[in-house]
């Protein structure tokens, strides 16, 4: 054997052994997209039974058609600030305990209407322990909303966006349409 090429063998072989503890193996990965907050793959799929919960699908698209929790995960993460990022994934981390305890399983295995009660009642809780839950649950819903509505689909499809209220007709006579305003 030559002597060069198991000097070489050794140093890749000892390289690799140097990285392998770094590698992390496990099936629950931080996202690395959203560099302020610490969410899993997993809690990303919940965020989204939640907000489908909210916005469901019928004869529009629903919340999770249009893409709301990456949305709502880049609000948070850009827009809030680090206590409301930490009570935010706080009661995100919470959540599914909550729905066992009060919901009698797991969020996504439960029927619509058991699922919208749930999210009810964490809305209005209030109480010191469930704070970042009530947190995190209303900042889910507001930002649902505003995402579902802000979307390319709403604002073209359903509600058509117009940048002016209205074509101009040049020939049409004020009082034809309206009563002149007096004051602007």
């Amino acid at each position: 054997m030559n002597r060069r090429i198991a000097l070489r063998h050794l140093a890749l072989i000892s390289g690799g052994l140097a990285l392998i503890p770094s590698c992390d193996f496990s099936n629950d990965d931080i996202l690395e997209a959203y560099e302020n907050l610490r969410i899993t793959p997993s809690q990303k799929q919940l965020l989204g039974e939640i907000s489908n919960t909210i916005i469901p699908a019928g004869e529009l698209k629903g919340a999770l058609d249009l893409e709301v929790p990456d949305f709502i995960l880049v609000m948070v993460n850009d827009c809030l600030q680090k206590e409301d990022q930490e009570l935010f994934t706080q009661g995100l981390a919470a959540f599914p305990a909550y729905a066992k305890e009060s919901g009698g399983g797991k969020f996504e295995k439960l029927d619509t209407k058991e699922k919208e009660d749930l999210i009810q009642q964490g809305l209005i809780r209030e109480e010191e322990k469930n704070k970042a839950l009530s947190y995190f649950l209303n900042t889910t819903k507001r930002l649902t909303m505003q995402g579902y509505m802000a979307s390319e689909y709403i604002q073209t499809d359903v509600i058509p966006y117009s940048l002016i209220p209205g074509t101009y007709n040049g020939a049409v006579l004020i009082s034809d349409i309206q009563k002149p305003r007096i004051n602007g």
